[in-house]
């Protein structure tokens, strides 16, 4: 008899399709169909992709929702066993950084209330695991950490034409400092601007944010709008790439001479793993998950101090010998993320409910 799993695919339809929760949504359900295919232990499992939530699910098994919004109502009614995956709750976890009003509180404490009435929690990191664990005293041990991991398409590029044309299309300098993502207070990225431009080592900004028009003033927004007055203080020296398609990513990447993560909090740090798997030199914050992923294999520094960031970019910049050693120490680290385990994993949390069923 086949078991139905149902998965809520809904962020690969909204704003979150370009960011992490979408990143991770499209990999899981790749790789878990992958895997119901070719592993006979899960030849009777069925996946089916839900596109809207709320739709009746009575014929499921259970349903997994790979995303957790602690400020909109996306959690229905539990219904049948339900597994959620939260990334992180940042914004919980420093509320003074990121203010919601009365609305945003009283939606919090009613997704909640939901959350701590599902089977399982998946998070991608322990640092996550336990901060979840703290804010809504959920037990421990049915929150299940499983590492993301990033496209085969990040690895080490010889293609002498490819990386030129990539440079050029980007107007790139021949060495840069790397950053790659949102900007909000949790990125720290006005502290790794200030290190970049008082060393005046180049620093690559990829995303949109940095670009965005017209930004509302509000407190989760002061960083961007930081950003982007350095943008045009020096242009020469802070260089916004806008929006990356994924072909050209990796390629940028591997033109950059260290790619540098100076965080408070992370839920899990993809652009690590990115960095990692690229053979890209990490110089990187000591805070929250990061070192969990990383591993040491990288120059890492206190976020807080411009001083220390300063420190590790410099120790890198010059020093070839030690370029190549973190790179090999992160291409090594990088076989540890992989997508293929990460549904395995999330298929042994299914089987908590599934093998038990009545």
């Amino acid at each position: 008899m086949k078991k139905k799993i149902a998965i809520d695919v809904s962020p690969l339809y909204d704003g979150n399709s370009v960011r992490g929760v979408g990143h991770y949504t499209k990999h899981l359900i790749n790789s878990l169909q992958e895997v119901v295919k070719t592993e006979k232990n899960y030849k009777n499992y069925q996946i089916d992709l839900i596109e809207k939530p709320g739709q009746d699910l009575k014929k499921y098994n259970l349903v997994h929702y790979p995303y957790f919004d602690p400020f909109k109502l996306t959690l229905p009614k539990k219904e049948i066993p339900t597994i959620v995956t939260v990334h992180d709750l940042i914004p919980r976890e420093h509320k003074k950084h990121f203010p919601v009003g009365i609305k945003g509180e009283i939606k919090w404490l009613l997704q909640k209330h939901k959350l701590k009435k599902v089977d399982y929690i998946i998070t991608p990191s322990h640092y996550s695991k336990y901060v979840i664990e703290n804010l809504i005293k959920y037990p421990q041990d049915q929150i299940y950490v499983t590492y993301e991991a990033a496209p085969k398409e990040f690895k080490p590029i010889k293609d002498k034409k490819l990386l030129e044309s990539v440079r050029k299309k980007y107007n790139l300098p021949k060495k840069f400092v790397l950053f790659a993502g949102d900007i909000n207070w949790n990125k720290n990225l006005p502290n790794l601007t200030r290190a970049c431009l008082s060393l005046k080592y180049p620093l690559v900004i990829v995303g949109s944010a940095a670009v965005k028009k017209d930004v509302p003033i509000h407190p989760w927004t002061q960083d961007i709008h930081w950003v982007q007055k350095q943008i045009k203080k020096h242009p020469k020296l802070i260089i916004p790439t806008g929006f990356v398609p994924d072909e050209d990513l990796p390629v940028i990447f591997n033109l950059a001479t260290i790619y540098s993560q100076a965080s408070f909090a992370e839920g899990f740090g993809l652009p690590l793993v990115e960095a990692m798997q690229s053979g890209t030199p990490l110089a990187y914050s000591i805070e929250s998950c990061l070192n969990e992923i990383v591993d040491y294999n990288g120059i890492f520094f206190d976020p807080s101090k411009v001083s220390s960031i300063k420190r590790a970019l410099k120790k890198i910049w010059d020093n070839k010998k030690l370029q190549e050693e973190l790179s090999q120490k992160g291409l090594k680290r990088a076989t540890y993320f992989n997508w293929k385990f990460t549904a395995l994993q999330t298929l042994a949390v299914y089987d908590l409910i599934l093998k038990y069923e009545k």
